[in-house]
């Protein structure tokens, strides 16, 4: 009876091992089940940032015509209540550096420094008395060069097909001296007024467009409209012992420039 019992329970533990073997077998069998892959989304790009740039440009003036004057009246025999007439100036070339801030794709800023090679200022005195009167004396000659010193502010206006048109704003100071003074006006020793220096408030209106040539450098064609204020010379006396100088009034100048914008960063 013993013996029975034992190989009763020997029979159920081998039944028993059986049934784990074979759920263990089919459980191997079974595929192996993995976490579901979780794609990360793409970065979104990120926006436009700022950087410094450096600039270089050259340009030509042409000038509209100034007004020339006499600063008081009376003086010698000049008529017409001091005023010339027949006044021009002619053109003259300019070279200019700058440094400036691109804040994003549509606004920036920049400091420029600008030289203007001497500008011939030509014009006519009126004659009120013998023995010219009532000619216009053709013998005011004078040249002027022009310094600037502008900041300045510019809307982006967008990207066509890689050309991107700008407007602009500027404010600062000129500095304008005349030299090679020639006139019918002369001091009581026979000489023209000597030369001078003037400074001014200075203002401009900008548009163009620039076209980047490589991630850094980009080519700007632009045009600019500048105020550059007024010159004048050195007084002289007559033989009365009236002192005047010279006035040249309203120089404003429409100047074509090509440069490269350098961008730092």
């Amino acid at each position: 009876m013993r013996s029975l019992t034992i190989n009763l329970s020997l029979a159920v533990a081998a039944t028993f091992g059986l049934a784990a073997f074979s759920n263990t077998a089919r459980a191997a069998d079974m595929p192996v089940e993995y976490p579901p892959i979780i794609e990360a989304p793409e970065p979104m790009p990120l926006a436009a940032v700022g950087g410094w740039y450096l600039r270089g440009d050259i340009g030509y003036k042409l000038y509209e015509k100034p007004k020339g004057s006499l600063s008081s009246m009376p003086w010698g025999t000049t008529g017409n209540g001091g005023q010339m007439g027949y006044e021009k100036m002619l053109g003259a070339a300019d070279i200019g550096i700058g440094v400036g801030y691109k804040f994003n794709d549509y606004l920036r800023t920049d400091l420029t420094l600008d030289y203007e090679t001497p500008a011939k200022f030509k014009g006519s005195f009126y004659c009120a008395s013998a023995p010219c009167t009532g000619e216009w004396r053709d013998s005011e000659r004078v040249k002027i060069t022009a310094y600037s010193a502008l900041a300045n502010v510019y809307a982006d206006l967008g990207d066509f097909h890689g050309f991107k048109p700008y407007v602009g704003a500027g404010a600062g100071a000129s500095y304008l001296r005349t030299s090679q003074v020639q006139s019918g006006m002369v001091d009581t020793d026979g000489t023209a007024p000597n030369s001078k220096g003037k400074w001014n408030f200075a203002w401009a209106l900008m548009a163009g467009v620039e076209y980047p040539v490589s991630d850094r450098l980009s080519v700007d064609l632009g045009y600019r409209y500048l105020n550059l204020g007024d010159a004048q010379t050195g007084s002289a006396t007559d033989g009365s012992g009236n002192v005047a100088h010279i006035d040249y009034k309203d120089i404003t100048a429409h100047e074509v420039r090509v440069g490269l914008r350098y961008y730092l960063n």
